[in-house]
């Protein structure tokens, strides 16, 4: 009987140890280049268990089952299926780019560039090291070590910095978060404060130089930067971050998802709170991100997906500038100095200061048609509101009798406050305004693919958009005043009383219409991929104005004015073997010129500029790329061609500090051509070697003539600019970097990264004109070297990871952005912004 029940006990206990065994399965996940995929999703088959790799691809995986099929998966790579049968090591698995996959899960208008097919300059960025590099950055300044990108944090405050690519500022830079478009319609900038959590919820981030493979109706000319959200291919559950940082910086932000559920809904959304005082004084910043989708896999055949984005945020700004001389007389030497700011009440108060709130809604369908057929189509909306802050009145703002001490001290507002409420009846001398702006956006864009043949695919849609900007000037804070009379004479309210919420200076509207079409058609044969684009759009524009004419108090509309735009490009990659690769890119398009400034004689004019027409672009790119085990590499050469560019930038009146003149030129021409070199290494299993080289030779190419108007709209003079042979400036026409990349244990690493810029010209002020002949003053080249570390542990049982980052470890004092003082072109005469000196972040990330 004993030896019964001793029996029955083993029998149980080994009928438990099966009951509950688990199956052990590891492996290593890595792209074509044999560099590791941070993030890559292994799934079990039939259910909704798995895990992800960590940051070198590693991942482990636990289950029940004895047997069965994993799934491994990264955005833009084709899924692989791989079986096992009890405790498995795969070792390493490589995925392969798929365009296919990319449309599983983003708009077919964006385009994502496949490597060795997409015959385009590309540089990719996956999620996890945008994580790594950020720390305090601006997002478009992890962009830095790419070929022709120049990314500076302009004044320093926070969301205003801006990014060149081969010459081309973010105007002629598409800017896409899911395939939809981002840029300004009336101007075509791009203000990242409004995208601030993007950073959070990015997949990846592709920046395609040139020409570009977008297909949507209006091309860009420098390039195109992609970026993609989470959706469906969020694994389940969540993280959250906590971040800390030089002076005050700290973030918060949590991301659930629910995964692919097995009723086909997913779910991620994700919160943050950001604040701090900034690194230039007075230059505090405050914000809340927000993103949020919703997808649905109701079949095969249809899928929906739902996104909100936005961030609603304040921050302080310096926007006057001084001369090199002016900052280096201060008490911190110019890398903080910031003349926009004193105290009002014991508080900081600022003279320049922006707010906003810019959501973007969109609904995205997915239909697969059949095997060879789907189309997408996406229905989009934004809606923005909030401005920036200006001044108006006698000039006591910039007056250094009303600072609290010398020149370099804050703006005394008190005295200010003061001296309005002595004046009783007589009114504010000086009052706070604001610029405000508020816009409605629709768009719908539609992409049709299908297969002709086993050899031919045709892709083919709509692109259309409608914009209506709302632009005015209202006062703000009378600051101790009982009110403000106008003193602006154009308005039709001139001379009379203003109080809060009333409006001067400016109050028009802007109405944007585009219509268009593109069709691509794209050749595969063996090693050969030949593609063939055109689009044509037609771009209509209208104003009414209610403030810029004293003879007219009703307002004036004016007439619509119709632009239209094409393209046609075209490009071949050849692979001559599993190393290497060539391709080649051409490429001639017509775009309708920007609202402002541009089609109208001025902001406040109604009166379409007779002058005003497209500008035209030819571009053509050769490219070598090499792709080995350890070793990859890129080559590439470009020139471009820019006819009729209009210029039209808010330029601050240099006899008149406060005052903003606009400029309107047409017909400039230039040329931007250069040689691009990439590459990384894999020293060893544990050293990765990264750079880039980027050797640009951009002049402006015509004499052009032009108009310079007040604010208020009046015609101040007429302007010639003999620009031929000049330098193209406010870019680095040289840069290089290298990084290395360590590998100290087996969750942590340390990263070095080494950045130069070089052949970087003063801004230009077109306002005054030039007939000499010389090039604005070139700025000093500098060197800055960044350090990072990431390391991964254990909380509870859950992943988490300690990264530090330290940008500028030296110190370096350096100027980033500058404005030619217009005469001698002198160091001495130039208005700079000096670069942040040593910043460093500190965050933790628990998964869960």
């Amino acid at each position: 009987m004993r030896n019964f029940k001793n029996w029955l006990v083993v029998v149980m206990l080994i009928s438990t140890s099966v009951i509950f065994a688990q199956t052990k399965l590891t492996g290593k996940i890595v792209d074509e280049t044999n560099q590791p995929l941070p993030g890559a999703a292994v799934v079990l088959q039939g259910t909704q268990s798995g895990a992800s790799s960590d940051f070198d691809g590693n991942f482990t995986f636990e289950t029940t089952s004895t047997n069965g099929t994993i799934l491994v998966s990264f955005v833009g790579y084709q899924t692989k299926s791989l079986s096992f049968n009890g405790n498995k090591d795969f070792g390493t698995i490589a995925l392969a780019p798929s365009a296919e996959s990319l449309d599983e899960i983003i708009i077919t208008a964006t385009s994502f560039a496949i490597d060795r097919k997409t015959p385009v300059a590309v540089s990719t960025v996956k999620a996890e090291m945008i994580e790594m590099k950020l720390g305090t950055q601006e997002f478009p300044e992890i962009l830095k070590s790419t070929p022709g990108v120049y990314a500076t944090k302009s004044g320093g405050g926070y969301g205003d910095s801006r990014i060149n690519l081969r010459g081309f500022s973010s105007e002629n830079v598409a800017v896409m978060i899911n395939g939809i478009p981002v840029n300004d319609m009336e101007n075509g900038a791009v203000y990242w404060s409004n995208w601030a959590g993007l950073s959070d919820v990015t997949s990846a981030m592709q920046v395609q130089r040139g020409l570009g493979a977008s297909k949507v109706a209006v091309p860009s000319i420098g390039g195109t930067i992609n970026i993609i959200s989470k959706s469906t291919d969020a694994e389940k559950g969540g993280n959250v971050k906590m971040g800390v940082g030089n002076d005050g910086y700290s973030k918060y932000s949590m991301t659930l998802s629910t995964g692919l559920m097995d009723n086909g809904l997913a779910i991620t959304a994700s919160a943050a709170k950001i604040s701090g005082d900034g690194y230039v004084n007075g230059t505090q910043f405050s914000g809340a991100n927000y993103f949020l989708n919703i997808a649905k896999q109701f079949n095969e055949s249809h899928k929906l997906s739902f996104t909100v984005i936005g961030a609603i945020q304040t921050h302080g700004q310096r926007y006057n500038t001084r001369t090199i001389a002016q900052n280096r007389a201060t008490e911190q030497g110019g890398k903080r100095f910031n003349p926009d700011w004193g105290y009002r009440n014991g508080q900081i108060e600022n003279i320049s200061y922006n707010f906003y709130h810019k959501p973007q809604m969109s609904l995205t369908h997915d239909w697969t048609i059949s095997d060879k057929t789907y189309i997408t189509s996406n229905i989009y909306a934004s809606f923005g509101n909030g401005g920036g802050r200006r001044t108006d009145g006698s000039g006591k703002f910039t007056n250094n009798d009303y600072r609290l001490g010398g020149a370099d001290q804050p703006i005394d507002f008190d005295r200010i406050v003061q001296e309005n409420k002595d004046n009783g009846a007589l009114g504010s001398t000086d009052v706070f305004a604001s610029s405000r702006n508020s816009h409605e956006w629709y768009g719908l864009l539609s992409t049709l693919k299908t297969d002709l043949s086993e050899n031919l695919i045709l892709s083919a849609g709509i692109d259309t958009r409608y914009y209506l900007g709302k632009h005015w000037y209202e006062i703000a804070d009378l600051l101790g005043g009982e009110y403000y009379l106008n003193p602006k004479s154009n308005d039709n309210n001139y001379n009379e009383a203003l109080k809060v919420g009333d409006k001067f200076n400016r109050d028009y509207t802007g109405d944007v219409l585009k219509l268009g079409a593109f069709s691509q058609l794209e050749y595969t044969v063996n090693e050969l991929n030949v593609f063939l684009s055109t689009a044509i759009s037609n771009t209509q524009y209208s104003k009414s104005s209610f403030l810029d004419d004293s003879k007219n108090p009703n307002g004036r509309d004016s007439e619509k004015a119709n632009f239209l735009g094409y393209s046609a490009k075209t490009g071949a990659n050849y692979n001559l073997d599993d190393e290497n690769n060539i391709f080649a890119n051409v490429g001639y398009f017509s775009k309708a010129p920007f609202l402002n400034g541009n089609v109208f004689v001025n902001k406040e004019s109604v009166d379409i500029n007779e002058n005003a027409k497209n500008e035209k672009v030819f571009s053509a790119e050769l490219g070598y790329g090499y792709r080995s085990e350890n070793f990859s590499a890129n080559v590439n050469i470009y020139r471009t061609s820019w006819l009729d560019k209009s210029i039209s930038p808010p330029i601050q009146n240099p006899d008149n500090v406060g005052e903003y003149l606009d400029v309107s030129i047409t017909g400039l021409d230039a040329i931007h051509q250069g040689v691009e070199f990439d590459f990384r290494y894999n020293a060893s299993d544990n050293l990765t070697i990264t750079g880039m080289l980027s050797l640009g030779d951009w002049t402006w190419n015509s004499d052009v003539s032009g108009d310079v108007y007040r604010d208020s709209g009046e015609l101040l003079r007429t302007i010639t600019v003999d620009a031929k042979g000049l330098k193209v400036n406010d870019a680095a026409q040289t840069t290089y970097a290298l990084g290395l990349n360590y590998k100290a244990l087996e969750k942590s690493s340390i990263f070095l990264d080494y950045n130069y810029a070089g052949d970087l010209y003063a801004k230009f002020d077109f306002s005054l004109g030039t007939t000499d002949r010389l090039d604005t003053w070139e700025l000093p080249s500098y060197h800055l070297v960044d350090l990072g570390f990431n390391h991964g542990f254990d909380i509870g049982g859950l992943d988490a990871t300690l990264s530090g980052k330290m940008n500028n470890i030296f110190d370096v004092e350096y100027i980033s952005d500058a404005f030619d003082d217009g005469d001698q072109h002198l160091a001495s005469g130039a208005k700079v912004y000096y670069g942040a000196g040593r910043t460093f972040s500190l965050g933790l990330k628990i998964n869960f």
